[in-house]
């Protein structure tokens, strides 16, 4: 009896406290589906071939020192052919995780490591040691596969700026290309 004068009370003055509870519990059902759609995202994002070749790319050129060793025992040619082995990186940026501004953060690491290694008399590749683009790549990545907010959020206020620095770094490494073929000569006609 104490319930039905309750319930009546609260109808009276317009509260429904078990609407209320209704909603509450769909909300949290909704709340519940978009985390398991999330995750199941996550899941087929790393299950992808592009995922994984990405890791063993940024394990074999980062950690196991491949990107100096190869620019330098092929100078120049080197620094060419490693930034080719980050076209997966900016695939998966761009198709798998639809990021512009993520996608022009990986291109910022990439030509950065090209003019690093670029730079002639063995100092690109002491440098190119130091650099690690490929990982830095790697965390970019996982950072928003892993809805990482604080990459997301500092990738996304810097997207200007990647683009101007994109067209910087391809000025920079336009120069020293043509410094070290000048150089090349150089030394050739002393010959």
């Amino acid at each position: 009896m104490a319930n039905s004068r309750r319930q009546q009370a609260e109808s009276s003055m317009g509260l429904d406290f078990g609407s209320e509870d209704i909603e509450r519990e769909k909300t949290l059902a909704k709340e519940q589906e978009r985390r398991a759609a999330k995750e199941a995202e996550r899941k087929r994002l790393r299950e992808t071939t592009s995922y994984t070749l990405m890791e063993s790319i940024s394990k074999c050129m980062d950690t196991y020192q491949l990107d100096p060793i190869i620019g330098f025992f092929l100078p120049g040619f080197g620094d060419v052919l490693t930034s080719f082995l980050a076209l997966p990186f900016i695939y998966f940026a761009l198709v798998h995780v639809r990021s512009i501004p993520l996608t022009l953060a990986v291109i910022v690491n990439v030509l950065t490591d090209a003019l690093l290694g670029s730079i002639p008399c063995f100092i690109g590749d002491v440098v190119d040691v130091l650099h690690r683009g490929y990982r830095k790549n790697m965390k970019l990545i996982v950072g928003y596969v892993d809805d990482d907010e604080t990459v997301i959020g500092e990738v996304n206020r810097k997207a200007a700026w990647f683009a101007v620095l994109i067209v910087i770094l391809c000025l920079l490494i336009y120069w020293v290309v043509g410094l070290v073929v000048s150089l090349g000569e150089w030394v050739a006609s002393l010959f």
